[in-house]
């Protein structure tokens, strides 16, 4: 693959190859509006169309809405440059899961459980920063390198560290972009009208809080001790008593009745199986540790540093406990046969009828 910085004419994905059968040329390749701002009235959804694309760009000139633009012409052409080589990579190796837009509704998406990540929300699942905050750039590099196990989401430990790093520009673009866009229409519709003295507020706030990820990671309450089996059976003991049996169950199984809800895109969404040895947020003690501390973006998983603060060890025996229960398969110990829940309550049986397969 040509790398982008050293062309000036837009990619053949956005010509070219978006032809329609036989020789008439396709229209090319856009952004779409989302559904709620297509709600709106015309003359609302224009406004708001009007100010995202001044902010984040267009698919032909793609922008960060938190880079405000520089007076050296040479850095300006180098970042455009880098833009739509992420950009690039994006259509070659992204867009059938997660959209042209961002939004998770890629060709292929219908077909795929779980759903791919619909960026335009700006949440992101599997980051080193505490609950409800932006990732960090290397959370998502991380995420593109490791993949996430038990999905669709593939490693691409293998792509350049060019293209890794710039594609993640660009979905960071994205989400910025549908960020701004989810707000203005917010305000649309509350105020049916968008005041021009408020709309930098809204600029300003989805430039301010992707600024703020650029912090450090978080850190242990205390170092990594040894994870000895001592730890596994305290962590047991704190699985059973601290609320993660509620939901994971107390085999870590997640067969539970409170094991159901909908995530932050309204999907349904459950407790992992620790047993299944597939934790999606990564497999290293510092990965649990922190989804255990800062709980996981957009899910019913809270973060328990308030709960743990003033017991720091707790949180390492609980990290000891999930490698235990998520490694047992790996080494050959049997686990025992759950009931399996469903991931919706069984619907009741109008009477006389038989109840539901599964129901209870």
């Amino acid at each position: 693959m040509v790398p982008l910085r050293a062309l000036s004419v837009v990619p053949a994905v956005f010509g070219l190859a978006l032809m329609s059968a036989g020789c008439q040329r396709a229209e090319p390749v856009q952004w779409d509006s989302s559904e709620q701002v297509k709600k709106l009235t015309p003359e609302l959804g224009e406004q708001v169309t009007k100010i995202v694309n001044e902010n984040a760009g267009s698919v032909l000139k793609p922008k960060m809405v938190s880079e405000k633009p520089v007076d050296d012409h040479t850095k300006t052409v180098r970042r455009e440059l880098q833009l739509k080589h992420g950009q690039d990579v994006y259509m070659k190796r992204c867009v059938q899961c997660h959209g042209v837009s961002g939004d998770g509704n890629g060709d292929v998406a219908n077909s795929l459980y779980p759903r791919p990540r619909d960026y335009t929300k700006g949440i992101f699942k599997f980051t080193s920063t505490p609950y409800g905050s932006k990732p960090r750039r290397d959370d998502l590099i991380a995420t593109l390198r490791r993949g996430v196990t038990g999905t669709s989401m593939p490693a691409f430990r293998l792509l350049p560290k060019e293209d890794i790093e710039d594609v993640v520009d660009y979905v960071i673009l994205l989400a910025q972009r549908g960020e701004l866009e989810v707000q203005l229409a917010n305000e649309a519709e509350a105020s049916e009208e968008l005041d021009p003295d408020y709309i930098s507020e809204f600029i300003d706030d989805v430039g301010a809080k992707w600024k703020d990820s650029s912090g450090p990671p978080t850190q242990p309450l205390t170092p990594q001790p040894e994870l000895t089996p001592e730890r596994v059976a305290l962590g047991r003991e704190a699985f059973l008593t601290k609320g993660c049996s509620k939901c994971h169950a107390e085999d870590g199984r997640g067969h539970t009745k409170d094991n159901i809800g909908k995530d932050a895109w309204g999907h349904p969404t459950r407790a992992a199986d620790l047993t299944s040895g597939m934790l999606r947020g990564g497999q290293e003690p510092i990965d649990i540790y922190r989804r255990i501390l800062n709980g996981i973006n957009g899910t019913p998983m809270p973060g328990f540093r308030n709960a743990l603060e003033s017991e720091p060890e707790t949180v390492w025996n609980l990290v000891s406990y999930v490698l235990d229960v998520s490694n047992r398969r790996r080494s050959g110990t049997k686990i025992p046969a759950g009931l399996i829940k469903p991931y919706s309550e069984p619907v009741p049986a109008a009477e006389g009828e038989a109840a539901p397969a599964g129901a209870e």
